[in-house]
């Protein structure tokens, strides 16, 4: 069982803006696995935009399209037809080496299975993006992974090996490895499906506190209503189509549309 430790938002000067720019947008986007009468067809014309200083949950049952949403707004799948942007670039009109690039250095990921290198310790994973940018972090950057280190409580742990800690303190590891270089754009899938109670509500208090501190655009899939309920915005999938989207909501609420959402398939 993880050590509980207490969450405690970021610091920063900054405070979202009234009219906060867009960060990411799709248009008309839409996704077909296959061809023909054996293909699947996994988005159907979807438009979304992703502003700075929002935190939105993107929320559906089983094959609705979320995670497919979520891996074509980080240029790691591709669209069968529909526009991408990050910011003012088109990404569906990058090569291999340019998306991999813009990712490396404008999107963070948080992910459900942690995807730490297990080879490194956890200090090397916080700063592993800034290694593959072939730079080290600057005074700002690693006052920002202190502080990081701090909030999610892995003071004690910087020299352990990703096997030697929890499911939990894995997790926060990725969270500060995803925030360190300060992205624009989050995207975590599921970051606290493998998690406690107590430890997901910390992880995403720390989520929230970066896009309101830091003016960061958070993305969450998620199909948990508690974890949706930390979120400024709620967007709701299914059968690939945009069918709902809700402001702030309690979790008894998003229960409410996700069952009335299965109720009418």
């Amino acid at each position: 069982m993880d050590t509980p430790t207490t969450a405690t938002p970021l610091q920063a000067p900054s405070a979202r803006p009234a009219a906060a720019p867009v960060i990411a947008r799709v248009e008309g986007l839409s996704k077909t696995y296959g061809h023909g009468r054996t293909g699947v067809t996994a988005l159907r014309d979807v438009d979304l935009e992703l502003r700075r200083g929002e935190f939105t949950a993107i929320m559906g049952s089983s094959g609705s399209g979320k995670s497919t949403l979520m891996h074509i707004m980080a240029g790691l799948d591709s669209a069968t037809s529909g526009r991408v942007w990050l910011g003012d670039t088109e990404i569906t009109r990058l090569d291999d080496d340019q998306l991999t690039l813009l990712r490396r250095r404008r999107v963070g990921f948080v992910f459900q299975a942690f995807n730490l290198v297990p080879t490194l310790d956890v200090l090397g994973n916080i700063r592993l993006p800034f290694e593959l940018d072939g730079r080290e972090p600057d005074s700002d950057e690693a006052e920002r992974i202190d502080r990081l280190v701090q909030t999610l409580g892995l003071e004690e742990r910087l020299r352990h090996r990703p096997h030697e800690l929890s499911g939990g303190q894995q997790q926060r590891v990725a969270i500060a490895r995803a925030l360190a270089t300060r992205p624009d754009l989050i995207l975590a899938d599921e970051p606290t499906g493998n998690l406690d109670s107590r430890t997901s509500r910390e992880v995403l208090a720390v989520l929230s506190a970066a896009a309101r501190d830091y003016g960061q655009a958070i993305a969450m899939v998620t199909h948990d209503p508690v974890a949706a309920s930390f979120a400024d915005r709620i967007v709701f999938l299914a059968d690939g189509r945009l069918i709902e989207e809700r402001g702030r909501s309690s979790a008894e609420q998003i229960s409410a549309i996700m069952l009335g959402m299965e109720a009418a398939r």
